[in-house]
């Protein structure tokens, strides 16, 4: 799975991004290496890579800048992204999430466990053979092998953890998932992911679902479930 999948790092810190270039060829990696926001972006215009490591405090623009303009272009819109930052707080984690970022890793970090995170991704991004199935409900058509939505024939661009998401809740067959149970479906066990994340990302695919949106139903003190909205509700 790691031979032929190439890693962009962005980093400013020439001494990190050598030990993270080495250590990613270690694993089978290929690695680009930039340390200047726009030129991420260029970099990753020019040639899309399969997966992003982005500092957020860069010169020139800052990673979060990087995540935005990335996410408004169909060709990079879906790079997974791990976001790499001195900053730990929580609410700058729901800040990488509601950008889009995959997975937040604060520093200093263990290589180890950066690299388990890496290969999680992967699993959770990489297509299977299960995931051919189109869920097509109500205005809703999710095609996972082709990582396509179409919500009343118009194709709509969904990040990563958002398209993971929907799938989660679309095909649990009307059940109410708990935030955790979305975490666990979508990130796997053992991450750590606050709850109110899973919030920020429901938040974002509503927005995105349009006129579909009440289709993603919250329900109070529980979770969230996928069902057709009573004309009634408000």
């Amino acid at each position: 799975m790691r031979v032929g999948k190439t890693i962009l790092v962005v980093e400013d810190e020439a001494d990190l991004a050598k030990m993270l270039r080495f250590n990613l060829e270690r694993e089978g990696y290929n690695c680009r290496c930039v340390a200047d926001g726009r030129e991420a972006v260029a970099n990753a215009r020019r040639d899309p890579p399969d997966l992003l490591l982005l500092d957020r405090m860069l010169p020139g623009i800052s990673g979060d800048e990087v995540l935005q303009q990335l996410k408004r272009e169909p060709l990079t819109a879906t790079i997974p992204t791990i976001m790499l930052t001195a900053k730990s707080e929580e609410t700058d984690a729901l800040v990488g999430f509601a950008l889009g970022a995959d997975d937040y890793v604060t520093k200093p970090f263990s290589i180890k466990v950066l690299l388990a995170r890496i290969a999680a991704l992967f699993r959770r991004t990489e297509p299977a053979e299960l995931d051919s199935e189109v869920l097509a409900i109500g205005p809703i058509r999710l095609d996972s092998s082709r990582h396509e939505l179409h919500v009343n024939g118009q194709s709509v661009s969904l990040t990563a953890m958002e398209f993971r998401v929907l799938r989660a809740l679309m095909g649990a067959n009307g059940r109410v998932l708990s935030r955790g149970q979305l975490i666990e479906s979508t990130l796997g066990m053992g991450v750590a992911v606050t709850d109110r994340a899973i919030d920020v990302h429901i938040t974002a695919l509503r927005k995105k679902l349009g006129e579909a949106a009440a289709w993603v139903q919250t329900v109070r003190g529980v979770g969230y479930t996928f069902r057709e909205p009573i004309e009634s509700e408000t």
